[in-house]
Formats: structure tokens, sequence, C-alpha cells
């Protein structure tokens, strides 16, 4: 009977263990998390109302596959080649510095970006091949986002036996999901709620009438600067992240520009990176075309 509560003494141990690195664990993501929270709200919010919980569902399949396949990926390389995590998070580093800039470049400076963005679709096939696209494309950001979120995760816990690291990195992958398309739900649904609110309204007192009227129109005239301000935000926080890889896994970086504040120091090298990313792939489009 000792022996099976010291068992149950030790799991519990673990537990707690493994709950104090999984919250710090979640707590090194949490750039990342914000910038997936800011992609899928953005996404998502580009729909047709009675697209967007369908659509934000099949986002949400797809962001869990993604994370089934990177987790195996990501325990195989920590046990038997954990040189290449750094690697790894610098490529990734690279790609979120290179969407942040993309999209700065395209806001500020693209004007035929902005004008395709501006078309409207007709036909409700044209609006579904639209929408299958947008899926894909951000299942795809996604697979990127929870490669960084794992394996930032997974650097945290490198020290720990396999099954803390199995224990804590799945955790997070999970709280990452759910977490960041179940907030993205709530928000999609903000102007819905708010116009019922409005509907509700009717045939009740005045006073209830004017709360439930000004709560509604809130909630209404909030949804879409909300959207506007997390794109700012996500936009900021690919750059953070992404510069982050570098100032954090490559001592030369870090040292010579240790004098700054480490969030200007990420942002300046996420800037950089995702300037010289951006005119690679764009001179590389230019050739391709050329030929």
């Amino acid at each position: 009977m000792t022996g099976f509560f010291a068992i149950l003494d030790d799991i519990a141990t673990l537990m707690d263990d493994v709950a104090l690195m999984a919250k710090f664990a979640t707590k090194k993501t949490a750039g990342v998390l914000g910038d997936d929270l800011a992609v899928g709200a953005e996404k998502a919010s580009s729909f047709r109302a009675s697209r967007e919980l369908p659509v934000l569902w099949k986002i949400t399949k797809g962001s869990f596959l993604n994370k089934l396949i990177i987790l195996p990926f990501a325990f195989l390389l920590s046990a038997y080649a954990p040189q290449f995590i750094v690697p790894i998070l610098l490529i990734g580093g690279v790609y979120l510095s290179f969407e942040g800039v993309e999209k700065i470049v395209h806001t500020f400076f693209d004007k035929k970006h902005n004008k395709k963005e501006k078309v409207q679709f007709q036909t409700e096939e044209e609006l579904l091949e639209v929408e299958k696209a947008k899926i894909k494309n951000t299942i795809i950001t996604d697979f990127i986002l929870s490669l960084e979120i794992i394996m930032i995760a997974l650097g945290t816990v490198t020290e720990q036996p396999l099954l803390e690291q199995i224990l804590v990195v799945s955790i997070v992958a999970i709280i990452a999901t759910i977490g960041v398309y179940g907030i993205v739900a709530l928000m999609v649904r903000m102007d819905d709620t708010g116009m019922k609110l409005i509907h509700m309204a009717r045939g009740k007192s005045q006073f209830v009438k004017s709360v439930f009227v000004i709560i509604g129109k809130g909630l209404v005239y909030s949804l879409p600067k909300l959207i506007k301000l997390l794109a700012v935000i996500g936009t900021i926080a690919m750059l953070l992240v992404g510069g982050g890889m570098f100032v954090h896994n490559i001592k030369e970086v870090h040292d010579f520009l240790h004098a700054l504040p480490m969030i200007v120091s990420e942002l300046l090298v996420g800037l950089v990176v995702g300037f010289i990313a951006y005119f690679l792939v764009e001179g590389f489009k230019k050739l391709i075309k050329r030929w």
C-alpha cells in the first residue's frame, strides 16, 4: 500500500513540475500566440457572417493537424538531433520577419495589392474558391507559427527528462490551438451579439433599452476596430518574435545590440532580416518572370 501512495506522490510531483514548466513555456511563446490570434481573427473576420464559424472550425482542425505533425518531429529532434533546433528557429524567424515586412510594404507602398484586396467576388463559386484559398493560406501560416510555438516551448525544457518534455510541449500546443481559436470565435461573433442586443431592446423599459442599445452598438462598432488593432499588433509581434530568434540564439547579434532595450533590439533585427528576405524574394520573382 505504501508503494501505491509513493507512486501517487511521484505523479503529483511530476504534474506540479509539468504545470510550472508549462506556465513558463506559455509565457515564452506569448508573442507568437498573440500573432496567431491576430492572424486568425483577421482571416476569419474577412468572410461572410454565415461562413465565419464554419471557416474557423476548418482552420482549427488544420491547426490541430499541424501540431500532430510537428510534435513527434520535435520530440525526435530533441532526443536525437538537438543541434538542429536553433537553425529551425532561425528559419522560422526569417519567415516571420518576412511576413511582417511584407504586410508593412503592402499596407503603405503597394497600391496594386490593396486594389486587388478590394475586388468583390459575385458568384457563389468564386466566393467558395476564395474561401478555400484563404483557409489554405491561414493553415500554412499557422504551421509556421505552430512550429515556432512548439520549438520555443521545447527550448525551455530541453534539460528535462523526455516524458516531461512531451507533457509540457503537448499542453502548450493544446492551449495554443483551443485558446487562440476559441478567443477568435468569440471575437468574430461580437457584431452578431451586438445586433441581437439591439433587437432585444425592443419592448423593454427606457433604461434597459438604452443600456442594450449602447452595448450592442459598441460591440458592432468595436469589431472592425479590434481587427485592425490586432492586425497592427500581429505585425509587430511577427517582427519581435522573428527578430528575437536571432537576438536570443546568435551570440554576436545579442552582444552587438546589448546596449539597446531588448524590445528595440528584437524589432530592429526583425525589420532588417525581414527587409533582406523581402528584397531577395522579390528579386527572385523578377528573375523567374524574365526566364
